[in-house]
């Protein structure tokens, strides 16, 4: 498990053009063990060609990028798969290199071991972003990348989903950065958001980001009033095998 605190990518000054488009323009981000990063921002405002620099797959025109982390589970937005092939969620995560016990053991850890033998083409929504979650464990990762993980999944099973994603943080240790615009729900799941239009607009605790001028002169005035920051009572923690502990009312373990 990596110490908790460790910069895993730190992204200096980085500057991506496509031809004479500035996509991205000065951006710093740094994600640390231990910790969940939202980057939010409108649609064309370079949040997947981050990803993708983050990821080592676009080189910048300027800046730096420097990983740390030696194993990176990347979740995408959508899985493709052909109708016609037979591919049950067993014999995708045996393509991702894990094995009968492994595929158990990632997909029990997100909530999905009934699917096991499920074919891939038949899962719901929540069922998929569970998978693909599931297959990203089995690198043992250091760092997360999530683009969009709660993308055709309903509010509720959303809710659930980030749940998931925070405790396989306080399981591993990893550094979680996600991607999305459900801006409600990843305000409540997330220690600190990076707001991005090209450049980074503002960074910092979700209640202080929902408050920055910035965030509201680029979502508008009406959605800054009507998001809702709920805070996360932590009483309980979780234990090395990711169960819930019970705590106190002075946040001492019960038992």
């Amino acid at each position: 498990m990596p110490e908790r605190g460790v910069p895993l990518v730190v992204v200096a000054g980085v500057d991506v053009r496509f031809g004479s488009k500035a996509v991205l323009s000065g951006v710093d981000l740094v994600v640390h063990a231990g910790e969940v990063v939202s980057l939010i921002g409108p649609n064309g405002a370079g949040k997947t060609t981050l990803v993708r620099v983050v990821l080592g797959l676009i080189a910048p025109d300027r800046g730096s990028v420097k990983r740390a982390a030696e194993r990176i589970g990347y979740v995408p937005q959508h899985l493709a798969v052909d109708p016609t092939l037979p591919l049950t969620v067993r014999r995708f995560l045996a393509l991702a290199g894990g094995n009968d016990e492994q595929a158990r053991d990632v997909l029990a850890e997100v909530g999905a071991e009934e699917v096991l033998e499920s074919p891939v083409q038949e899962l719901s929504g929540g069922e998929t972003r569970r998978v693909l979650l599931a297959r990203a464990l089995l690198r043992d990762p250091r760092l997360l990348v999530l683009d969009e993980p709660a993308q055709g999944v309903d509010v509720g099973g959303q809710a659930e989903l980030y749940g998931v994603i925070r405790r396989v943080r306080d399981r591993h240790g990893c550094g979680v950065l996600m991607v999305s615009h459900d801006l409600h729900l990843v305000m409540a799941a997330t220690d600190r958001v990076v707001c991005l239009n090209h450049h980074v607009c503002c960074v910092g605790h979700p209640e202080t980001v929902s408050r920055d001028p910035n965030y509201v002169a680029l979502f508008g005035a009406r959605a800054a009033a009507n998001l809702a920051v709920y805070h996360h009572h932590h009483d309980h923690r979780h234990d090395s095998s990711g169960e819930v502990v019970p705590l106190d009312e002075n946040g001492s373990r019960h038992g």
